[in-house]
């Protein structure tokens, strides 16, 4: 039978949020936004401000604020104004990606899109001031530059004027797009943003199971796969070379919460998220002598970086968590389990707070690929998704009491 009791134990998990939150709330960039955050949790202004930290910081916070949190509705309002003002283009519409350090601004991303819309989602369930216009203005920008109806998937990024299309397409922001869809649908109460997330995730389910569930996350124009993409620098912090373990997992995990948010869903989503979910765990956990989840793999299944990146443990606990609720199967409960040791072990950093975001090989704190510990989002997220259903969103589900 399935079970709906967090494999982890809540008040564990509950300690754990409190310390999460704690640890970030010196996010605030000046004149709205969030900082880059280093290993003490002190912002470093000589990073570029982020639309996808700022946006990941304002929903966490506003999952906080709904949650009894002190002080984390001001956070919430400082991240959003971020979003509101120096983030936002005002000439040519949209997000910038960043405010490089010359304070010149960048591309538009769909990656940094989807989260605009997962901030505003969950600020307007918050009920934080302004959220729902923004809300409305980061649906149409986003659903008008970057959705490619004939493929019924995100395009991945233009130039600053909207004028240019970048010839790359990817999954990584169509990932984030499946959830930004289900967290917009809950606020918004437009059943049609979750019917586009399914079409996304059916393409994505049939290229994975083409290539033994490993999925492709890089595609030329035409969405045919690029595999070779990045070879020669596989460990690229968004378009690494090779199949992304932590992807599986997560997209292991959003499966099941389209799944329970369709009113008629069909079944080949959680035969999906099983059999990405063993192959994430048959690919990438303890499969080189150590503990600890390698970051990628060949497309037969080889490690290639085997550095251990911190929201993979997380989104690992959230997909075995949600596994184990739908199906009450032991074995990921263990699972879970197992990798929360883990965390506690080698992930969590007891004096300075929050997570490693990166570890090498053996386990050891590195910085190459993610120096300091820039955000908050995947980390809080594993200690929310095991004590809450599967549908609504996080940011109802909070609201609306649900969570254990």
């Amino acid at each position: 039978m399935p079970g709906t009791q967090s494999p982890i134990a809540a008040q564990i998990l509950a300690a754990e949020f409190d310390r999460l939150i704690d640890f970030g709330r010196g996010f605030p960039y000046p004149g709205g936004g969030a900082a880059w955050l280093d290993e003490r949790g002190h912002p470093d202004f000589d990073r570029p401000l982020h639309t996808w930290i700022t946006a990941r910081m304002a929903h966490i916070y506003a999952l906080a604020d709904m949650l009894g949190v002190d002080g984390a509705g001001a956070l919430t309002e400082h991240a959003l104004a971020g979003l509101a003002g120096p983030l936002r283009d005002t000439v040519a519409g949209g997000w910038f990606s960043s405010l490089l350090d010359e304070q010149t601004p960048d591309e538009k991303s769909c990656y940094a899109h989807a989260f605009v819309v997962l901030a505003a989602s969950s600020g307007t369930v918050a009920g934080q001031a302004g959220s729902d216009l923004l809300l409305a203005e980061a649906l149409d920008i986003w659903q008008n530059k970057f959705w490619d109806p004939a493929a019924a998937m995100f395009v991945d990024r233009w130039d600053r004027s909207f004028s240019r299309l970048d010839s790359y397409r990817g999954l990584n922001a169509n990932m984030h797009a499946v959830e930004a869809l289900l967290a917009a649908s809950d606020a918004t109460g437009d059943a049609g943003l979750a019917d586009q997330a399914l079409s996304i995730s059916r393409r994505v389910i049939a290229t994975a199971e083409q290539h033994g569930w490993r999925i492709p996350e890089h595609y030329d124009p035409e969405w045919q796969p690029m595999l070779e993409l990045n070879r020669d620098r596989p460990d690229d912090p968004f378009q690494p070379y090779g199949a992304t373990v932590g992807h599986g997992l997560e997209w292991s995990r959003l499966l099941l919460h389209l799944h329970a948010t369709l009113p008629e869903p069909p079944e080949e989503l959680v035969s999906a998220a099983v059999a990405l979910f063993d192959r994430g765990i048959a690919d990438g956990w303890h499969v080189d002598g150590s503990p600890g989840f390698v970051y990628t793999t060949d497309w037969d299944g080889r490690p290639v970086v085997r550095d251990r990146m911190h929201w993979v443990v997380a989104e690992a606990i959230s997909a075995g968590a949600a596994l184990h609720q739908v199906s009450g199967e032991e074995r990921y409960a263990s699972l879970c389990r197992t990798w929360w040791e883990y965390t506690e072990t080698y992930l969590m950093d007891h004096r300075a707070g929050s997570w490693h975001h990166q570890l090498d090989p053996d386990n050891r704190p590195i910085g190459t690929v993610w120096p300091g510990k820039p955000d908050l989002y995947h980390a809080v997220q594993a200690t929310l998704i095991p004590r809450l259903p599967h549908a609504p969103g996080l940011a109802v589900a909070v609201a609306n009491g649900l969570l254990s």
